[in-house]
């Protein structure tokens, strides 16, 4: 069998290879697709030129390929169309199987990145390739900014409330993403992966004060006050815009659901807040 993983040079790609090597796979039997083949050469496994934006090289990426880990674009607004050349380089290659990082409850949920995820396990369900859905919670990475710009100020202000978020190391996600790719029996399963604690931004910012020594208050914003605080800060009015939604999503609950399918998956507790924070200070 051999698995193919799309944007292997960024965060995540990264740590499913790992975590795939990890877990016994063949270092021949992984390929990784990088748009810059260079930064990939100290993965350890066979790299393929592989840019979503040039559907070419995705079709000649998945040539003889049996299973497909498609990593999420990051560019948001252009990925549903990114995403659509490797779904549909995967249906005409014939793979077994398909795994797709997508976002928490994508079909249903109020989040602002959810529409493109939506889109694509909507094409991905069209083309009939057999799939794996993940749909992923927070990284706990995804606060590192939140984590120095508190450490400096003694301040977490955010518009998010009481809103609560069942964030993971993205070294758990990568673990489940390396299980479900590995092992049948997953095929056609939707799972919502998320940490197994949802925490609050008081809570966050209690972590973060015993990762950094120093005291650290939760300020909570209305969104008026952070549009105004973000382009205080020079973001430009999509940028505060976009980050205002997302919070307001967080507020209203997108992100506080878990119920013990990342820690089942991967044999073994999600890693717990501090210790992420902790990893990334």
């Amino acid at each position: 069998m051999t698995i193919l993983i799309t944007g292997a040079t960024g965060h995540l790609g990264r740590l499913i290879i790992a975590a795939l090597l990890a877990r016994g796979a063949d270092p021949q039997s992984i390929v990784a697709g990088a748009r810059d083949v260079a930064r990939a050469a100290d993965l350890g496994v066979r790299v393929v030129p592989l840019d979503y934006d040039d559907p070419a090289s995705v079709a000649a990426a998945l040539d003889g390929i049996d299973t497909v880990v498609l990593v999420s674009g990051s560019e948001v607004g252009r990925r549903v169309e990114q995403h659509r050349a490797v779904i549909d380089a995967a249906a005409a290659a014939g793979v077994s199987k398909l795994v797709y990082t997508s976002a928490p409850k994508a079909t249903t949920s109020d989040l602002v990145l959810a529409p493109e995820h939506k889109a694509t396990e909507e094409l991905i369900a069209a083309s009939g390739v057999p799939a794996v859905i993940l749909r992923n919670n927070w990284y706990t990475e995804n606060y590192a900014a939140d984590l120095a710009r508190a450490a400096e100020t003694g301040v977490l202000a955010s518009g998010t409330g009481d809103g609560r978020v069942a964030s993971a190391s993205r070294a758990d996600y990568a673990e489940a993403a390396a299980v479900v790719a590995l092992d049948d029996g997953h095929t056609g399963a939707v799972y919502e992966l998320g940490g197994d604690v949802a925490w609050d931004y008081t809570e966050l910012a209690a972590a973060i004060a015993e990762v950094t020594g120093r005291e650290v208050t939760f300020v909570s914003l209305t969104a008026d006050q952070q549009l105004a605080a973000l382009r205080g800060a020079g973001l430009d009015e999509g940028t505060a815009g976009f980050v205002v939604a997302l919070d307001a999503g967080i507020r209203g609950g997108a992100l506080a659901e878990t119920d013990g399918t990342l820690a089942r998956l991967i044999g073994r507790p999600t890693t717990p807040l501090v210790e992420g924070l902790r990893a990334i200070a």
